[in-house]
């Protein structure tokens, strides 16, 4: 796993100078949902991000059932947070924290590498990202 590096950061959360896991430019994750620790859509992270929300991941059943198990419940709608809930298919920026916890247990959503911020291999080595990886479908 790398070191972490100012250069993993796009200032405020925007995404003009961020770049990918692959060393390209940083895709859009989801903007329905919005996403994102800033929500624009971008999985991109600064220093108010404590929970490195950086990895874009394609939700499945069994994660939302295995991170709502584990106290945060991403499928319920919170209409006070503007929080509409996930469902299986939606791409959300997860912590990479919780993506590894997932990984170690066996449930890891699949992974957009395109749209997933390199702050992630601090945390999570690249092997295990791209053996969940999906097609970006763009």
């Amino acid at each position: 796993m790398s070191s972490s590096s100012d250069a993993h950061i796009a200032t405020n959360g925007t995404a003009s100078s961020a770049q990918n896991v692959l060393g390209t430019e940083l895709r859009a994750c989801s903007h329905d949902p919005e996403t994102g620790f800033y929500r624009n859509g971008y999985c991109t992270t600064g220093p108010e991000d404590r929970g490195s929300h950086v990895v874009c991941a394609v939700m499945t059943e069994t994660f939302l059932d295995f991170t709502k198990a584990r106290g945060n419940d991403l499928s319920t709608p919170r209409p006070a947070y503007n929080f509409p809930g996930l469902n299986p298919g939606d791409r959300w920026c997860l912590c990479a924290a919780r993506w590894r916890e997932a990984y170690e247990e066996g449930c890891a959503p699949p992974v957009v590498l395109e749209a997933t911020h390199p702050a992630v291999l601090d945390v999570v080595d690249l092997e295990a990202l791209q053996a969940h990886a999906v097609d970006s479908g763009e």
